[in-house]
């Protein structure tokens, strides 16, 4: 199985959940809810990778 268009996915996603987090981040009063919840994605895109590298 081809895993490379799977990890370029997932590598996208985590990059925009990033950058949602430092604009999040940058406003005034920050939803920390929210915060968490993106950082809690983004943590689960980055093991998905490290799996996929992993049996790659």
């Amino acid at each position: 199985m081809n895993v490379a268009p799977r990890l370029r996915s997932l590598e996208e996603r985590h990059a925009a959940l990033d950058r949602q987090i430092d604009d999040e981040d940058a406003r005034p009063r920050p939803d920390e809810a929210e915060l968490t919840r993106m950082k809690r994605e983004k943590l689960r895109l980055k093991e998905e990778m490290e799996r996929l590298r992993r049996e790659a």
